[in-house]
């Protein structure tokens, strides 16, 4: 088995960034062995029509899915989002749109976190508010079609105290 395929197998396995360093080490050789294996792992993919590639990042060498197939994982892997993003989601979904010092207001600070959290993963969108200094948050059509919800009751023009209001996400049902 020549480097380049063990350090493969390496990059797979670890599922994350390594430096040329651990890379040797995992691999049982030395820095040159381990670059010289790098180098021919990032060019054979680079040659093949591959739905994988070799790549440097800031944190070391990677084996990871191509950019054009970013869709796909959108669509196929679950979002992960705790109990506490969820509740988050929530309420910007029950008031949306929502200024993001009214929904701090009403979740506590860790909720710049949450907001943060579902920005990355596409669920709200944040914005400038003209108005204030705060930002206005709201839910995304990611949102409408992960939780296979088309439209939510307006219940908040109840006069319901938003305190009150809990809602349960069935996620994947």
């Amino acid at each position: 088995m020549n480097a380049a395929t063990k350090i493969e197998a390496i990059l797979y396995l670890k599922g994350k960034p390594l430096s040329i360093s651990e890379i040797a080490e995992y691999a049982a050789c030395d820095r040159a062995t381990a670059e010289e294996g790098i180098i021919e792992l990032i060019d054979e993919y680079a040659h093949r029509e591959s739905a994988l590639e070799v790549i440097e990042t800031p944190n070391g060498y990677s084996l990871q899915l191509r950019s054009d197939f970013q869709d796909l994982v959108q669509t196929l892997i679950p979002v992960e989002l705790g109990l506490g993003a969820l509740r988050t989601l929530a309420a910007i979904a029950l008031n949306n749109p929502i200024l993001q010092s009214d929904l701090i207001n009403l979740r506590g600070s860790g909720a710049y976190q949450h907001v943060q959290e579902l920005v990355e993963q596409g669920f709200v969108k944040k914005r400038r508010n003209q108005d204030s200094r705060s930002y206005a948050l709201q839910i995304t059509p990611k949102f409408h079609q992960y939780f296979q919800v088309e439209q939510l009751p307006q219940l908040l023009t109840a006069n319901i105290e938003p305190q009150q209001l809990e809602l349960t996400l069935a996620v994947g049902e």
